[in-house]
């Protein structure tokens, strides 16, 4: 009886295996024929909705920016010509001063220049004085003029010119008495006591001082710094591609990331020499003075060049460009890519000339993971929906 227990224990353990392997491999085969038997779904491409913008071919005018720092197109250093301690002028010479154009900045002590040149010309006077008998005598119609010319010298100012002289006896009687010579002898002094003073030859401002009032000054010393702020202009660099397009008869913008405002100005010249390592040009653009009041010398400015117009032109953002010269258009529902002429690349935008139409439905999206043909609903700016 144990016995044939023991053998029914066997057979139930070799046989459910089996039977269970037999099942599986059923199943499988049922699974893969009903898997093949389902027809596969065709898989329908995405519509794309992007944005785009309509073609509409005009006259463009070409832009070019560039920054650079306003600065006097007129600055001038001071440098001492003489010998002599620094006295005050009509204004305070330290930096931040503002003055006006004939006022005196400063002068350098002058009494030994002002002796000098009295006493010249004391024997300049002295000279002509003996040669007037003479002209008197010999010449009496020239007389006058003469006397009447040593009458207007004074030692408080300059000479004023020689009377011209005609005849050639009168040139001997006064080469003969050092007229001549004497006469120029004043004169260099003259220039020499000049320049013990410093007039402002403009209206502007005091950069800096390198000598203060007392200080002694000598030939070759620097005193300081001025600059005209009647005369203001920007040095910006700009690319050597971009110097053709410039158009110089129309007015340049600036504007300010320190200060707000804006304010214009023209373009005075156009350097003919390109920096190796940048490779641009410097252009001089003249600030104009109406509301330039608020604007410091230093200061960084963007200016805003106006160029050549572009005919029948088109302008799109960069990143509506794809492979240099090719963008997408949608056509009847899909994406058309389509290569296009480019007539100018600027900072931000592209100015299209060629390969597109009026009425033309152009993306202007970043485009990724497209082709030619699929599906697309243009999104166009200024429209509902």
């Amino acid at each position: 009886m144990k016995k044939d227990i023991r053998m029914k224990m066997k057979f139930k353990a070799v046989i459910w295996p089996v039977v269970i392997l037999a099942i599986g491999f059923v199943g499988m085969r049922l699974l893969i024929s009903m898997r093949s038997a389902e027809t596969p779904r065709a898989q329908q491409p995405r519509t794309r909705i992007v944005s785009a913008e309509v073609v509409k071919l005009q006259d463009l005018p070409a832009t070019i920016m560039a920054f650079g720092r306003l600065k006097s197109a007129q600055p001038v250093t001071l440098v001492s010509e003489v010998s002599g301690v620094i006295q005050q002028g009509n204004v305070i010479f330290q930096p931040a001063q503002s003055f006006r154009k004939g006022q005196l900045l400063l002068k350098i002590d002058d009494r030994q220049a002002t002796l000098d040149l009295n006493s010249a010309k004391s024997d300049f006077l002295t000279a002509l004085a003996s040669v007037l008998p003479e002209i008197k005598v010999d010449f009496p119609d020239e007389y006058q003029v003469w006397q009447n010319y040593f009458d207007g010298c004074h030692f408080d100012c300059n000479l004023s010119a020689l009377p011209e002289v005609q005849n050639e006896k009168i040139k001997l009687f006064l080469s003969r008495f050092n007229v001549y010579k004497l006469f120029y002898q004043v004169r260099n002094l003259e220039i020499l006591k000049d320049k013990h003073y410093f007039i402002a030859p403009f209206s502007g401002s005091i950069v800096s001082t390198d000598l203060r009032i007392g200080s002694t000054a000598r030939p070759g010393t620097r005193l300081g710094e001025l600059i005209n702020l009647e005369n203001m202009e920007v040095e910006v660099p700009v690319a050597v591609k971009d110097v053709q397009w410039i158009d110089r008869s129309k007015p340049v913008q600036f504007t300010s990331t320190e200060i707000p405002g804006n304010w214009s100005g023209n373009i005075l010249r156009i350097g003919k020499n390109i920096d190796e390592r940048t490779q641009t040009v410097q252009v001089f653009i003249e600030v104009n003075k109406n509301g330039r009041e608020n604007l410091y010398n230093g200061i960084f400015l963007q200016a805003k060049i106006p160029g050549l117009i572009v005919e029948d032109a088109f302008v799109i953002p960069r990143q509506a460009i794809y492979n240099e010269n090719f963008v997408y258009l949608i056509r009847d529902g899909k994406l058309d890519y389509r290569q296009i002429d480019i007539a100018r690349r600027e900072t931000d935008t592209v100015i299209l000339n060629g390969g597109i139409a009026d009425g033309d439905t152009l993306v202007v999206d970043v485009m990724q993971g497209v082709a030619s043909g699929m599906p697309a609903i243009a999104r166009v700016a200024g429209e509902g929906g």
